[in-house]
C-alpha cells in the first residue's frame, strides 16, 4: 500500500511528467475543438464547392489518425487539411453576386398590384392585458410575416421596457398579405398600448386607420380603458369590430361580455367574434372580418403625392425614420419631397413596408402605410403630424394631430452637469419617438441646469426615465411630480411682468404668493371606475378621501358597476390607481379625462432640511390637507434619507410657520465607555465636547437626498 506522502514526493521529484500529461490533455482538447470547427466549415465547403460532407469528415479523420500521439501542432494539422480541400473557382464572387441578386428579386414586393380597394388599415385597441399583442402575434403568423414558433410572444413589443414590464408603451406597425376569396389583400396593422397614460399613441394610430378591432377579455369583461378607446374610435367614425378574447379560460363567460357590449356600446351581439388568440381559435375569422367589414382608405392614386407622418424614430446612421400614411399619389426612391412644417426639401433614400422589420420596396402608393428615410439628421425636422409632398407638386397640408396635453410635470436634471449636452441630445431623440412629452428648460440652485418635462401620467414618466437609462445610458435625477396649476393675478405690477392676468404654474417653486393673486385654479378630471359591486363601499370611501364628487353610477350588468367621479388631478396622479387595485383585489379599472379647472384654496408647502429649503421637494397642497400631508412627507423623508454623523431636522413649513417635524438621529460614539465611575463632571465634559463637534458638523455638513425619494415621498400609506 502506497502512502500519500510517497506519491506526492514522487510527483514533485518528476515535474516533467506532470507537464507532459497536461500538454497531452491540452492537445486533446485543442484537436477536439478543431474537429467541431471543421464540421461547420465542411458544410460551407459542401455548399459552394460540391464536396460531400461525409468525404470531408473522412479526410479529417484520416489526418487525425496520422497524427502521432496528438503531438502534431494545430497549425500543421490545419495545413494538411487545407491542402486537400478543393480550390474555389475564380468566378466564385460572380456566382455569389448572381445568387444575391436572385434572392433580392424574389423578395422585392410590387406594391402597384394592390389597388386601394384591396388595402385595409386597422389597429387593435383594448384595455391593458386583454390580449392585443398576442392577437397581433397570431395574425403575423397566419399571414406568413413571421415563422410559427413557440418563442413568438409580444413580437411587436420591441422595447426593452415593454419586455420587462409586460405592457405595450409604443404603437407598432406591421404590413400583412392575406388572400381572401382568391384575391391578395394588403392589411396594415397597428398594435396600440392599453394603459391610459399612453392614450395619445392610440389617438395617433386611429388617425391612420379606417377600422379597429376592439378586444375585450371574456373573463374580465368591459374595463375603463375599453370604454375610453371605444369613444376615441367612435368619434373618429371608424368601423368597430368587437372581438371577445380568451374564450379558452376556465372562467370565461362570452355571453355576459356580449350583453355588456350590446348595453354599453349599442353593438349587436351577432357582430362580436369569439376567439382565443393564445391557441389560435377562430383567428382566421378576424382576418375575414377585417377584409369584409372595414372599408378601404379614401385615397386617390392619380392625385399629387401627400403623406402624413404619424410616428418616427431616430437611427444613428440614417437619421430620422418616419412612419407615413400615404393619402394620395405615390413616392419612389430618389424623389424630392418637402416638409410642410419647415418647408425644407429632402431626397428619399429608402422606403418600404414594416413586416414587422423594415422591408425596402421601390414605391409606396396611395392608401398604404410604410416607412421613409430622407436624410433628416436633426430631430426637430421630423414633426409628428407633418405633411410630406413632392417638391414640384405642392399640396394643402393635412390637419395633423391635436397636441397632447401634459397632466404631470417633473424636473429632470443630470447627475453631473458635465453630462448635460449628452442628456440634451438623448431627450431630443427620445421625444422624437414619444411626441406626447413636452420639454422646456429649467434650472435649480441645488441641481443646476435641467428641464421641466410634461407627461400624460406617472407611469408615462417612469417609462420615459427607464428608456433614457436603457437606450441612451443616461442617469438622471427626477424631482417630485406635480400638476399644472393656474393663478389669476390681482396686482397690476405682476400682470405687467407676465403680460397676462392668468398664468400657468408647473414648477411649485415659482408658485405666486397669495398677496398678488385673487384666486388659484387646480386641474380637474372626470374619472371612470369599473369594478364588481362587492367593492363599491370601499371604492366610494377612497374617492371621498381624495376629494372626489360622484357624478353618476350605472350597473353594466348584474355584478359590475361603472362609477364616474370628478377628481382634482393632484389627488389621483401619484398612487390612486395602486390603492384602487389593492382595495378591489385587482378587479377594478380606472380611466380619466380632462375636465378643465376649478377654484381651490391652495398653498405652497416647503420642506426644510436643517433649516435649508429643498426646492425640489416643494409641494402645492390644498389647505385642508396641509398638516396631514406635511406630517406624512416628513415621516417618509425620515425613513428615506440615510443617517449622518450629525442630527438632521426634517420640517414642513407654510411660509414661516412650521407645521410638522421629524428628526433623523446622528451616528454617535459612546464617549463614556472608558469611564467606569468617577466624578460626574468628567462625563459631562466629554458629552459637551462631543455635542460641540456635532454642532460644527451640522453647520458645515451637506445632506444628500437619494434620487428615488422625490417620487416615493408623495405616495401615501393610508388606503
Amino acid at each position: 500500500m502506497h502512502s500519500p506522502l510517497k506519491s506526492v514526493n514522487s510527483i514533485s521529484q518528476n515535474p516533467l511528467r506532470v507537464l507532459r500529461q497536461q500538454d497531452v490533455s491540452a492537445r486533446e482538447v485543442l484537436v477536439r475543438g478543431c474537429f467541431r470547427t471543421v464540421i461547420m466549415i465542411a458544410s460551407v465547403v459542401q455548399r459552394w464547392c460540391g464536396t460531400p460532407l461525409p468525404r470531408c469528415i473522412l479526410l479529417f479523420k484520416i489526418y487525425r489518425k496520422k497524427t502521432p500521439n496528438y503531438c502534431m501542432s494545430y497549425s500543421m494539422l490545419r495545413r494538411c487539411w487545407m491542402n486537400k480541400l478543393p480550390v474555389l473557382s475564380n468566378n466564385f464572387k460572380m456566382q455569389l453576386l448572381n445568387l444575391t441578386t436572385q434572392i433580392d428579386k424574389q423578395e422585392v414586393i410590387d406594391l402597384s398590384k394592390f389597388p386601394v380597394e384591396r388595402i385595409r388599415n386597422f389597429c387593435i385597441i383594448a384595455h391593458i392585458d386583454h390580449g392585443k399583442s398576442t392577437l397581433a402575434d397570431r395574425l403575423l403568423e397566419m399571414t406568413g410575416a413571421i415563422a410559427k414558433t413557440d418563442k413568438n410572444k409580444q413580437v411587436l413589443d420591441k422595447l426593452q421596457v415593454e419586455r420587462e414590464r409586460g405592457i405595450t408603451v409604443k404603437a407598432q406597425t406591421a404590413s400583412l398579405f392575406y388572400t381572401h376569396r382568391g384575391q391578395q389583400h394588403l392589411l396594415n396593422l397597428i398594435d396600440t398600448p392599453g394603459h391610459v397614460d399612453f392614450s395619445y399613441e392610440v389617438s395617433r394610430s386611429i388617425a391612420a386607420c379606417q377600422g379597429v378591432l376592439l378586444i375585450v377579455d371574456a373573463n374580465q369583461g368591459i374595463q375603463a380603458q375599453t370604454v375610453a378607446n371605444f369613444y376615441l374610435a367612435f368619434e373618429a367614425q371608424l368601423t368597430i369590430i368587437p372581438v371577445i378574447n380568451k374564450i379558452d379560460l376556465k372562467n370565461a363567460d362570452p355571453e355576459r361580455v356580449e350583453s355588456q357590449i350590446e348595453k354599453v356600446f349599442d353593438i349587436p351581439r351577432e357582430d362580436s367574434l369569439r376567439i382565443s388568440a393564445k391557441i389560435g381559435t377562430n383567428v382566421e375569422k378576424v382576418l375575414q372580418a377585417v377584409v369584409e367589414r372595414i372599408p378601404p382608405p379614401a385615397a386617390i392614386v392619380h392625385d399629387p403625392f401627400k403623406a402624413l407622418v404619424f410616428d418616427s424614430n431616430f437611427d444613428h446612421y440614417r437619421g430620422v425614420v418616419a412612419n407615413v400614411a400615404v393619402f394620395a399619389g405615390h413616392v419612389k426612391k430618389g424623389d424630392k419631397i418637402v416638409s410642410a412644417h419647415l418647408g425644407k426639401a429632402y431626397e428619399v433614400s429608402e422606403l418600404g413596408l414594416l413586416r414587422p422589420e423594415e422591408h425596402p420596396t421601390q414605391k409606396l402608393f396611395a392608401g398604404q402605410v410604410g416607412y421613409l428615410v430622407a436624410g433628416m439628421k436633426d430631430v426637430k425636422e421630423a414633426q409628428i403630424g407633418d405633411t410630406l409632398y413632392l417638391q414640384d407638386q405642392p399640396v394643402e397640408a393635412l390637419p395633423g394631430f391635436k397636441p397632447a396635453k401634459a397632466m404631470v410635470f417633473a424636473g429632470m436634471y443630470p447627475v453631473d452637469q458635465s453630462e448635460y449636452p449628452g442628456l440634451r441630445s438623448a431627450i431630443e431623440r427620445l421625444t422624437l419617438n414619444d411626441s406626447s412629452v413636452t420639454v422646456q428648460r429649467d434650472s435649480s440652485l441645488a441641481l443646476g441646469a435641467g428641464w421641466r418635462l410634461g407627461f400624460l401620467g406617472l407611469l408615462h414618466m417612469e417609462v420615459f426615465n427607464q428608456r433614457l437609462e436603457q437606450e441612451y445610458n443616461a442617469s438622471v435625477i427626477i424631482t417630485a411630480p406635480t400638476v399644472p396649476y393656474k393663478a389669476v393675478l390681482s396686482s397690476a405690477k405682476v400682470i405687467k411682468e407676465h403680460g397676462r392676468e392668468e398664468i400657468t404654474v408647473v414648477n411649485p417653486a415659482q408658485f405666486p404668493d397669495r398677496s398678488v393673486v385673487s384666486k388659484y385654479l387646480e386641474p380637474m378630471v372626470v374619472g371612470t371606475i369599473l369594478a364588481p359591486d362587492t367593492y363599491t363601499g370601499k371604492i366610494m370611501t377612497l374617492c371621498l378621501n381624495r376629494r372626489g364628487i360622484q357624478n353618476n353610477m350605472v350597473y353594466v350588468d348584474d355584478h359590475r358597476v361603472m362609477m364616474k367621479y370628478l377628481f382634482p388631478l393632484n389627488e389621483i396622479v401619484v398612487d390612486f390607481y395602486d390603492l384602487l387595485k389593492s382595495l378591489s383585489s385587482g378587479y377594478a379599472s380606472f380611466d380619466y379625462e380632462n375636465a378643465g379647472y376649478q377654484a381651490a384654496d391652495l398653498i405652497k408647502m416647503d420642506i426644510l432640511l436643517n433649516g435649508r429649503p429643498v426646492e425640489e421637494l416643494t409641494i402645492i397642497v390644498h389647505r385642508a390637507r396641509a398638516y396631514s400631508t406635511g406630517k406624512a412627507v416628513c415621516e417618509r423623508l425620515k425613513d428615506s434619507i440615510p443617517r449622518q454623523m450629525f442630527e438632521i431636522a426634517v420640517q414642513a413649513a407654510i411660509g414661516s410657520q412650521i407645521i410638522a417635524r421629524e428628526t433623523i438621529k446622528a451616528y454617535r460614539k459612546n464617549v463614556l465607555a472608558k469611564c467606569y465611575g468617577g466624578d460626574i463632571t468628567r462625563k459631562m465634559k466629554l458629552l459637551k465636547k462631543q455635542a460641540e463637534g456635532k454642532k460644527k458638523m451640522r453647520r458645515i455638513g451637506n445632506v444628500e437626498v437619494p434620487k428615488d425619494v422625490f417620487i416615493n415621498v408623495l405616495k401615501r400609506k393610508n388606503k
